[in-house]
């Protein structure tokens, strides 16, 4: 693993798949760009073996300022050429003062621990040893080289929620790990978050655990962490913050169905969720559910979510060349705006976020598709209308010159984040009030699922922008106005 920013990280990391996003102004190099061969291939393999995808909600294929090394909005997990996973080994009870053989524990960064604070004077230290059987892989807010994955707050999702409810602590005093290397002081999410386990034969099984450890290979809870000894003698704990996940209640593409939030410990046990977000006292243990990813989990690190995608549910989603095949199939229609009559165009894939003077936009509580107009504000809600009527698009709410419904005026973009997607169908829907198009399948399964926002709330939100949802369904069918001629 290198560092960000170092000349080495142009180049794919080991065991991680830089792939190519929807912005094309930045590429990632493709596989077998660098001088050795990518790590998940082994002599004799056809192709490397793929334990699953990550992808990030609320990016929509890149990040803002792009993709770059480790820190970027969707990363694959490949099995490493040499095992790095670990395994509970020996457990110790410790009196303060550390007696030097378990200060040498802590202080041996060639020896993962796990270290338990129950008090000033009490601590059990539980000592990792090597696993030939899996691969480890960790995520998290710090740049340190252990972190896998680096992952910051996204914003419009967790970070969005307003005061009341749950109370979260920030990041920076959560007592999980060591060591610096993050982003801001008022993140929420960890430096060192959490780790997944991939077994390396068949079925590789992806199992989730709390907390990662740093660079000295451990993992500390504080005296203020939630932490417990558990009926076989064992210990495990949580984070500050918590590690929520949820698994689909079924197949995540035939029947989406949201599943039920769950906490996952340290040592992998799953938990009903905290009275508040950081409390102490842990919620009731879950024994007939696990922390084995499938299809379709959701992890939440408090302050970003991510969806596990596994290499059989991403066959069933688009690529980006598909998805580029279904905008031109859209333009090749030649939808034109029923008041103006000009043809109407979704702009290319990579210019995301930058409005085009043919781009289509939608009256969201109607589904009625129209080129760009700035007149329709209602003056009597008591909008800021601008002079000759006009005013920024995004503000007021506008009267449908088809139907005369009033409500959000927004344009029209493609979702272009194809792990997102639930099927590769036309983009026919799109959700409310962002405007994000996609098949109808993915508006209807997204639009059930409600995401933890800010310190207290869940709400359905749309993953590739990470807007919540308003209106009924919080979604709508488009309706377009086919070429007059």
């Amino acid at each position: 693993m290198v560092l960000e920013g170092s000349s080495e990280a142009l180049c794919p990391p080991p065991s991680l798949e830089l792939r190519p996003s929807c912005n094309k102004s930045q590429p990632s190099p493709p596989l077998g760009s660098c001088s050795t061969p990518h790590d998940g291939l082994f002599p004799g393999d056809k192709e490397p073996v793929k334990y699953g995808e990550l992808i990030v909600l609320g990016h929509n294929g890149s990040l803002a300022n792009g993709d770059k090394g480790r820190r970027r909005s969707r990363l694959a997990l490949y099995k490493r050429p040499k095992a790095n996973g670990v395994k509970p080994d020996v457990i110790h009870n410790v009196s303060t003062p550390l007696v030097s053989k378990h200060r040498q524990a802590l202080s041996n960064k060639s020896q993962h621990s796990i270290s338990y604070t129950l008090s000033r004077s009490h601590s059990v230290i539980v000592e990792y040893t090597h696993d030939t059987n899996t691969d480890m892989f960790q995520i998290g807010r710090s740049t340190e080289s252990m972190i896998d994955f680096v992952v910051t707050d996204t914003a419009g999702s967790s970070t969005s929620g307003g005061g009341g409810g749950w109370q979260v602590q920030g990041a920076a005093g959560e007592g999980v790990g060591g060591g610096g290397g993050g982003q801001s002081a008022q993140s929420t999410i960890s430096r060192y978050a959490c780790r997944i386990m991939c077994e390396r034969n068949a079925p590789y099984t992806a199992r989730i655990y709390a907390a990662g450890f740093d660079s000295s290979k451990n993992i500390f809870l504080g005296e203020r962490a939630a932490k417990w000894r558990t009926s076989d003698g064992l210990m495990d704990g949580l984070t500050t913050n918590g590690v929520l996940v949820m698994h689909p209640a079924g197949d995540f593409v035939s029947e989406p169905a949201p599943g039920v939030w769950r906490e996952i410990s340290v040592c992998g046990n799953v938990f009903a969720l905290r009275e508040t977000r950081s409390a102490q006292q842990r919620g009731k243990l879950v024994e007939n559910e696990s922390n084995t990813l499938q299809d379709g989990s959701l992890i939440d690190l408090c302050g970003a979510t991510l969806l596990w995608r596994t290499p059989t549910g991403l066959r069933r989603t688009p690529t980006l060349k598909q998805l580029e095949s279904l905008r031109q199939e859209l333009n090749a229609a030649r939808p034109q705006c029923p008041v103006g009559f000009n043809t109407l165009a979704f702009p290319s894939l990579a210019r995301r976020e930058i409005v085009d003077k043919k781009q289509p936009w939608v009256y969201v509580n109607c589904g009625h598709v129209h080129g760009y107009h700035n007149w329709g504000y209602r003056k009597d809600k008591g909008h800021n209308v601008g002079p000759g009527g006009t005013a920024p698009a995004s503000t007021g709410e506008r009267e449908c010159p088809m139907c005369r419904r009033v409500g959000p005026y927004v344009p029209l973009w493609l979702g272009c984040e194809g792990g997102l997607y639930l099927d590769a169908g036309p983009p026919t829907h799109a959700f409310c009030p962002c405007g994000h198009v996609c098949s109808e399948k993915t508006v209807a399964g997204w639009s059930q699922i409600p995401l933890p926002h800010g310190t207290h709330a869940f709400h359905a939100a749309c993953p590739f922008c990470g807007t919540w949802l308003t209106g009924e369904q919080g979604h709508i069918k488009l309706i377009f106005q086919g070429p007059v001629d």
